[in-house]
């Protein structure tokens, strides 16, 4: 069947507000497709089977028929203002984010779907725009609801029985715990950058407690919803500083997960989304599942025209049955950033790039470089915390070839505190060109002088899961305290996050390990729109040891280049 997607100019575009509860037929200005004649259903009540009701927003075609459904849920609100203009000037650098003026924040623009013969549905979770509960996010109470309503959109006379789920950031959280319950409706998922580790992830990066976005977005929810009970997450971090069963209760098991996925990822998230979604591509469970990678920023890759059709051929084929060849779609897309919005795309059959090469540079403090060989001599690099002016050391080397690292990379370090009994380590890898300048990237969706990976750890977290650790990535289990001994040379290992860099000949890497953040955020008073950790145990003075008995080095994924 030919979906028609002229568009009607003579058409008066619907204003936001003259939308009422109940049905209404609107005119949508579609970016894609012009001004488009719809069906919106405002605050559908759904009852779940506790007996509370949640609220939803149905927006369908303006004709007979029975459609698979897009939906999405989060804690924003169904209504909340459009085109994520409720950020408005205080982030001025998020990019490009063509929608049309009906599209909530981070959710699938109706101007596209409904075009293309999709009823879009909207789900105010518990606690949020009159639906009933507590708002408790990131956890499996929202899921349970969530997988309710999904079952309920499955089976409505406009619905053909296939829900798929898609969204950016806190409605790829939600896809990631409900995708877990596996209910019957639900077909395909795309969970669009979205963390799921709420522990390492966003309340502590390498044990160290988030005080910048995480608590502000808390407060914003709390702001938002004034008159509804919500779960304490500040004191939550506060009285639960070790991943114990609190934490625990606040991850999915993306081992439960089946349905088909396509999954999106970016460099460029680094302390939100970055690790929880190539997470939740690789444990997932799913058979039928592609990962897209990318190097830029989050909500104008989610709707940029490219992307978008990725999304409708995945549904298409998964939600309407339409034989499009989506399954010859290469497993694994991702972008080689070579500078700022830079790059190419490759194609790979699975993540970890199944080719990477695990190789060590190894840090030489005499000459404050990086070699292939580890240093015959012992040397130490020494670092002043409580003085901004020597709270670094820098190592760095040239490429004498071009060489692409994409993956995780893992930094060691034997360390020693002469005054602390802990420390926090603050880690960055930079690129630097031929002339010894800096190449900058976008950086936690916002940050355009972003770096190419970040990596925490609070010292006294050292202790590794074997299990689960691998040699580019090491998984800390958090659960218990080892304090430093003054004087007393420890090894640890820090996890650096995914990314994907070429360096070409000449081009330099440097690794950068410092006492507070390497790059610094948003400067503007009361805006703590990036991570931030303004509570470290940092003090006194900081050794690292190289050389000789102690291998300190950084293991890089290094992925062959053809020609």
């Amino acid at each position: 069947m030919t979906v028609q997607k002229l568009g009607h100019p003579q058409l008066k575009v619907t204003p936001i507000e003259a939308i009422q509860e109940g049905i209404n037929h609107i005119v949508v200005d579609s970016v894609q497709y012009g001004n488009q004649q719809m069906i919106f259903e405002k605050d559908v009540a759904v009852t779940l089977e506790d007996g509370r009701t949640l609220y939803v927003n149905v927006i369908r075609p303006d004709k007979e028929g029975r459609f698979p459904v897009v939906m999405s849920a989060d804690t924003y609100g169904k209504d909340n203002r459009p085109k994520i203009t409720n950020m408005g000037a205080l982030w001025p650098t998020l990019g490009t984010i063509p929608t049309s003026s009906i599209t909530p924040e981070e959710s699938p623009d109706p101007g596209f779907w409904v075009p293309n013969d999709y009823v879009v549905v909207k789900v105010a979770l518990p606690g949020i725009a009159g639906s009933e509960g507590q708002l408790a996010p990131w956890g499996l109470a929202e899921a349970q609801a969530y997988a309710e309503v999904i079952d309920w959109a499955g089976q409505q006379a406009w619905s053909n029985g296939n829900v798929g789920l898609n969204g950016v950031s806190y409605l790829a959280v939600t896809q990631w715990w409900v995708a877990s319950l596996n209910p019957q409706h639900l077909k395909a998922i795309i969970p669009w950058e979205g963390l799921n580790d709420m522990y390492r992830e966003v309340a502590f990066h390498g044990g160290i407690p988030d005080t910048g976005f995480y608590r502000f977005w808390y407060e914003g929810i709390v702001a938002r919803w004034p008159n509804t009970q919500i779960e304490d997450l500040i004191a939550a971090q506060q009285n639960h500083p070790l991943f114990d069963t609190y934490w625990q209760g606040k991850q999915a098991d993306l081992s439960a997960i089946e349905v088909p996925m396509f999954v999106c990822a970016s460099w460029s998230t680094q302390g939100l989304h970055n690790r929880g979604t190539f997470e939740g591509f690789k444990q997932a469970a799913s058979k039928q599942k592609w990962l897209k990678v990318h190097g830029r920023k989050e909500w104008e890759m989610y709707y940029a025209r490219e992307s978008l059709e990725e999304q409708k051929a995945f549904f298409d084929y998964y939600l309407k049955g339409i034989d499009n060849d989506w399954p010859d779609t290469p497993k694994v897309r991702y972008e080689v950033r070579e500078k700022f919005y830079q790059g190419n795309v490759k194609d790979a059959t699975d993540f970890p790039l199944p080719q990477t090469e695990a190789t060590p540079f190894y840090l030489d403090a005499q000459t404050m470089t990086l070699t292939s060989e580890q240093p015959q001599k012992s040397s130490r690099a020494t670092y002043q915390s409580d003085d901004a002016e020597q709270d670094e050391v820098r190592f760095e080397m040239t490429f004498d070839a071009n060489m692409e690292l994409t993956g995780n990379m893992k930094l060691k370090l034997w360390v020693v505190a002469e005054e602390a009994d802990d420390m926090d380590i603050f880690a960055g890898i930079k690129k630097l060109d031929r002339r010894g300048e800096e190449v900058h990237f976008p950086d936690f969706n916002h940050i355009e002088h972003g770096q190419v990976a970040t990596g925490w750890l609070r010292v006294s977290h050292r202790a590794l899961d074997s299990n689960r650790s691998t040699p580019l990535q090491p998984w800390h289990t958090h659960q218990h305290e080892d304090k430093l001994t003054p004087g007393e040379v420890v090894p640890v290992e820090v996890e650096i996050l995914p990314s994907g860099t070429l360096f070409k000949k000449g081009e330099r890497i440097q690794v950068v390990v410092k006492a507070s953040e390497v790059v610094k955020g948003n400067s503007t008073p009361g805006l703590k729109t990036r991570y931030e950790h303004d509570e470290t145990v940092n003090h006194g003075q900081y050794h690292i040891y190289t050389g000789g008995d102690f291998d300190s080095h950084l293991l890089v994924p290094v992925i062959p280049i053809t020609k």
